[in-house]
């Protein structure tokens, strides 16, 4: 197999870990937020300009927006403000969340915290059905954290579907978190409509700068961090101007260049994809039900999986392996979330049932709204070369 000459283009395929930066020539205020001269009330009214252009975009009152330093860090506020709830009630979580929520959950046993796991199907998706299940294992949880769209397999939970469940539970109320990180700016998202209580979100998946993001909270809550007063007490520390500034561009973009004809491109590339994978015999979709081609047009509930993630598997060829090879070639794909790469360990195939071969061989493929018909073309290319030498 002849390597890439490092001169020509790579194409890139791990948007879901990090999307490349969509930079806009803006002059950003200098001055610290919280300073009162001239320079810093101009950096403070920036960042409240920026939070009004995120709402707006959201759909939500601009008091409910508290800029982070990205997912995980909204992630884990929401997560560990249970440390300072007066109800020792328990916290739930799917079995297929990411790193950042599976790893606090973990913390927060450690601590003495009652936590507990809610089971997925095949396909890690939480449903209705497997909400209710847990809620009648633990009728004392207090808090639930869902995500929305996996980010290893892209499987879409239904969120709207599973708020009568969370609503209708008997006894205290639930606080329903969601991770959007994978969702906003992919799939049509309305807040309002799911009746989350807090949600993620992260700028550098949506061609935004790394280190700033979103925490979305239907009501005030008391945290466990504290620090400077920044972001009316919900995360401490200099706010990062730019950062937000960069952050309502790309939700501006997003919205500009519209979700839903995004999605469409999107899924014709994905379909176009997956229909060739699906001929070549070593190829083994996770989950199996993703070979199935999705209606070009987001249905009126929820698409069944993001059209920007695909994970498969190619028999006898373990996924650290076959990218390293696509590497060599100039394409740049993941074995899985870039925050679990250190480990061996699938936690979100494993949830799913899929057995120890195929989860060692899983790679993922992520794509973008830049990614063109011909890089779909010389990925497979790409895969067919490797499948012959490997």
């Amino acid at each position: 197999m002849v390597k890439n000459n490092c001169s020509e283009k790579r194409i890139y395929f791990d948007w879901a870990a990090s999307a490349p930066w969509f930079e806009k020539d803006c002059k950003t205020p200098y001055g610290n937020p919280s300073s009162q001269h001239s320079e810093g009330r101009a950096a403070k009214q920036a960042i409240e300009e920026s939070r009004q252009k995120c709402a707006i975009l959201l759909g939500v009152p601009a008091e409910t927006l508290f800029f982070t330093s990205g997912g995980t860090e909204s992630n884990s506020i929401a997560l560990f403000s249970n440390l300072m709830r007066k109800s020792q009630g328990r916290v739930l979580s799917s079995m297929t969340e990411h790193a950042s929520v599976r790893e606090g959950m973990e913390t927060l046993e450690k601590m003495g915290k009652p936590c507990g796991k809610i089971t997925v199907d095949s396909a890690g998706r939480v449903t209705p059905e497997t909400l209710e299940k847990a809620f009648q294992k633990y009728p004392d949880t207090r808090f639930a954290s869902i995500m929305a769209v996996n980010n290893e397999t892209g499987a879409v939970t239904d969120i709207a579907s599973l708020k009568d469940v969370i609503r209708n539970k008997k006894g205290a109320p639930v606080h329903f978190h969601c991770d959007l990180v994978q969702a906003i700016g992919k799939i049509p998202v309305d807040i309002n409509n799911l009746e989350i209580d807090s949600a993620s979100i992260s700028a550098h998946k949506i061609c935004g700068p790394r280190g700033i993001g979103l925490l979305y909270l239907r009501k005030p809550m008391e945290v466990f961090y504290s620090g400077g007063g920044q972001e009316k007490g919900i995360r401490g520390g200099t706010e990062n101007t730019h950062g937000a500034i960069a952050l309502a561009e790309c939700l501006t973009m997003n919205n500009a260049s519209g979700v839903c004809e995004n999605y469409l491109l999107a899924q014709k590339r994905w379909d176009k994809l997956i229909t060739a994978l699906s001929a070549i015999e070593r190829c083994t979709f996770l989950p199996t039900e993703r070979s199935t081609p999705q209606s070009p047009v987001p249905s009126p509930k929820s698409p069944l999986f993001s059209p920007y993630i695909l994970q498969v598997a190619f028999n006898g060829i373990p996924g650290e392996v076959m990218a390293r090879a696509l590497d060599d070639l100039g394409f740049a794909v993941s074995t899985g979330s870039a925050c679990s790469s250190s480990s061996p360990e699938r936690p979100v195939l494993v949830a799913m049932g899929v057995e120890e071969n195929l989860r060692i061989e899983g790679i993922r493929i992520s794509q973008g709204y830049s990614t063109t018909d011909e890089d779909i073309d010389q990925l497979l290319q790409a895969i067919t070369e490797v499948l012959k030498f490997l």
